[in-house]
């Protein structure tokens, strides 16, 4: 039995409104700190897992303002406001997992404060046209204002984070550059246990799992498919459906969500899994690494982390190129990827691998306590 204290500590994330990548990120760290509470701009009960949703859950102001459930991500301007607005008087520990602004929460005095950074925010910084396309009039004007404002308070609030990590080395890279901070590099936890190939041949689709988005490029994906004649199974859901839906010719067919147990018999029939946008990280890929599928994807980003061409899949050139991933479909087809060497690849990013990487983060920085 330690002797030393146990950190009085809280989570903080942006919102609970789905389990996306960085909710399980948010999940294995709080399996660590099981009775810390979890404080976010918004909770709709139900869409995250029960593991989740057993912490307290304390949400901001935003979380009654009409319409919040449906288009929360309209008060993007208040994001700032809502998120320093909690006390974390009390605390001696401070953990915020973020891709918006909950690296901003404001520590107590003495408060250590470790951010897990999926990404600096996108649309704020690097991919700002590309959820933004309105370029001219009024709006883009008011619109301009409010990101050059967003900007500014990244940068400063980032003085507010004691220590960054960060899922790839692609975004530690872009710590440095907009905060101008170091991160230390700690993968992602993936269920490797859970996705595992299957003991058939593949079948003669390709997969992409994805929240459907604009810098996804899943449009690159649907044409390339067609050209090469096969069909593409895109698992998502998200505010580019309904373009994505009437793109989609004969090749394409959008599945909408799945249950776990479905999409992994869909990754483990897939030909090939295909990543025609740049990721920060890429669980997905992952999760087709250790169901035995290999991996076609754009060859930047967070996939630079996770698969060698040739041997995991094809990495290619040519953003925004149909007939580049095109190419890369045809190379990966003449390919005899072996599904024991693939998953042997996703157990680089296994749950207990990230969180032996995490312990020992806690351990490096956090001598005097007695760390879970």
């Amino acid at each position: 039995m330690s002797s030393l204290p146990r950190p009085r500590t809280a989570l903080v994330h942006d919102w609970l409104t789905g389990m996306r990548g960085g909710e399980k990120v948010l999940e294995s760290i709080a399996s660590l700190f099981v009775e810390a509470p979890i404080y976010t701009l918004f909770h709709f009960p139900g869409t995250v897992s029960a593991a989740l949703e057993e912490h307290p859950i304390h949400t901001s102001f935003l979380q009654s303002y009409p319409g919040a459930r449906a288009q929360y991500r309209r008060y993007l301007p208040l994001f700032p406001a809502a998120i320093e607005d909690f006390d974390f008087a009390g605390y001696d520990l401070l953990i915020s997992t973020s891709h918006c602004v909950a690296k901003g929460a404001r520590p107590s005095p003495g408060t250590y404060h470790i951010c897990y950074c999926h990404t600096p925010m996108r649309y704020a910084w690097d991919q700002e046209h590309t959820y933004f396309p309105l370029r001219s009039g009024l709006v883009a004007r008011l619109r301009n204002l409010v990101l050059t404002g967003l900007r500014n308070w990244d940068v400063t609030s980032a003085g507010r984070v004691d220590l960054f990590l960060a899922n790839s080395n692609c975004v530690a890279e872009r710590i440095q550059r907009y905060y101008g901070r170091q991160a230390e590099v700690v993968p992602p936890p993936v269920d490797t246990d859970f996705f595992a190939p299957a003991d058939q041949p593949p079948g003669q689709y390709a997969i992409v799992v994805s929240a459907l988005a604009p810098y996804k490029r899943i449009e690159v994906a649907i044409a390339a498919c067609e050209r090469v004649g096969l069909e593409v199974r895109i698992v998502g859901t998200g505010p580019e459906q309904e373009r994505l839906s009437r793109l989609a010719g004969s090749t394409a067919k959008i599945m909408g969500y799945l249950s776990p147990e479905h999409l992994r018999a869909q990754l483990q029939g897939a030909l090939c899994f295909l990543q025609p946008g740049v990721e920060d990280f890429g669980i997905s890929s992952v999760e087709a690494l250790a169901s035995g599928c290999p991996v076609v994807a754009l060859g930047r980003g967070g996939i630079l982390d996770i698969v060698r061409d040739g041997e995991h899949g094809v990495l290619y050139q040519g953003e925004g190129d149909p007939e580049a991933l095109a190419a890369a479909i045809d190379k990966c087809r003449e390919i005899g990827f072996n599904k024991l060497n693939l998953k042997d690849r996703a157990e680089d990013f296994s749950v207990a691998s990230f969180e032996a990487r995490f312990r020992s983060v806690l351990e490096t920085r956090l001598s005097g306590w007695d760390l879970p």
